[in-house]
């Protein structure tokens, strides 16, 4: 073994003198077996044994870890290992086997924000299109402290982190979704749309999404909250991706009110036809950007007026580029004749500076490992 890794180039000589291609396999002598088996076994990582260590870190009291001078930085790093570990499906679900989902979930309780923050990452990871992992984690309790964190926490990175992993909980588990909503889970998210920070307003308006897309009797506790009001407030926002959004949630709750006492939606419409006027106003570059944002005003003013936009009256709501489709270069290039011509020539021709192999050596297969 070479000092700084694996020994690949002795590998790759062995490798190609046993394996030529020209004779029968021969059985490999115990000598070689061994270089092979250190060879390949310096370089794997025994995933199962690397978890089981970190969760016994994870386990620790942090009386014991401060002692051993573990810094919260070691241990975000440490966490970083670990989702890189649990991003298969099958290394998520042992985890909880192995006896690390339950110190992991504390992880979302430590004094550290850091450590709150990437804990939240991980269970995000776990928990992600995997129902067994979905389970385990309601089991040990795992949504009510990320609730905590999404509703309570003092560091905003935390809330959002809390909210992805609530977000990947919930998704496509029924169990999961009723409890957040029976959780005051809806109160959190008005109160997220409400905050400063972009990155916490988009992952609630997504959450939110899915969740008037499950449930239709989920627009009228919208309503009930007062979430056209705060809604509203971010159909005028700067970023492009919060305020298209905002208009989609807008057009999903005043579509389907229902029953319900409805919002004062005077400040809906004076936004929705301030916005209609500043579309009116852009050139053809902006207008392609802004082409879902197009379609979703003027199905919100037909909501709010009965009647079509001027976005639609004046020819704005579909542009003949929107439905274009891209042009094909490839295909361009190759009927031309220039692109085919210089794939040829790079397929035909050596690289520059080596001499063209011999017929014979062009056949000899090459191989990287042995019998």
């Amino acid at each position: 073994m070479a000092g700084l890794g694996p020994d690949w180039k002795g590998l790759l000589k062995w490798s190609i003198a046993n394996s030529d291609g020209t004779q029968a396999p021969r059985e490999l002598s115990e000598e070689d077996r061994r270089f092979f088996a250190e060879a390949m076994r310096d370089h794997t990582v025994d995933v199962i044994k690397r978890m089981k260590e970190i969760s016994a870190v994870m386990n620790l009291p942090a009386e014991v870890v401060e002692s051993q001078g573990i810094t919260p930085e070691e241990l975000e790093g440490m966490l970083e290992e670990l989702q890189e570990h649990v991003e298969s499906i099958d290394m998520a679900n042992d985890l909880h086997a192995i006896g690390g989902l339950v110190p992991l979930l504390n992880y979302l309780k430590n004094p550290n924000a850091g450590i709150r923050s990437r804990a939240a990452e991980v269970v995000s990871t776990i928990v992600q299109n995997n129902p067994k992992s979905q389970q385990q984690v309601i089991e040990c309790n795992g949504l009510e402290n990320l609730l905590v964190n999404f509703n309570f926490d003092d560091n905003i990175k935390v809330r959002t982190k809390a909210l992805g992993a609530i977000s990947s909980l919930i998704r496509h588990n029924k169990v999961a979704t009723d409890a957040f909503r029976l959780s005051n889970g809806y109160a959190g998210l008005r109160d997220a749309l409400a905050s400063e920070d972009q990155r916490f307003q988009r992952k609630a308006l997504q959450v939110m999404q899915y969740l008037l897309q499950e449930n239709p009797k989920d627009h009228n506790v919208a309503t009930q909250l007062g979430f056209v009001r705060s809604l509203t407030s971010l159909a005028n926002s700067s970023d492009l991706d919060i305020r298209q959004a905002a208009l989609q949630a807008l057009v999903e709750i005043v579509r389907n009110q229902g029953n319900s006492k409805a919002e004062d939606t005077t400040q809906l419409k004076e936004v929705v036809s301030k916005r209609v006027q500043e579309i009116k106003t852009l050139d053809q570059e902006d207008l392609a950007a802004v082409k879902e944002e197009r379609q979703l005003v003027d199905a919100l003013w037909q909501l709010l007026y009965k009647e079509p936009s001027e976005l639609r009256q004046e020819g704005l709501l579909v542009l003949p580029e929107d439905n274009q489709v891209p042009p094909d270069v490839a295909s361009r290039q190759f009927a031309s004749g220039s692109l085919r011509g210089l794939i040829d020539g790079a397929s035909s021709e050596p690289p520059s500076g080596q001499n063209e192999p011999q017929e014979e050596e062009k056949k000899k297969p090459v191989l990287l490992l042995g019998a």
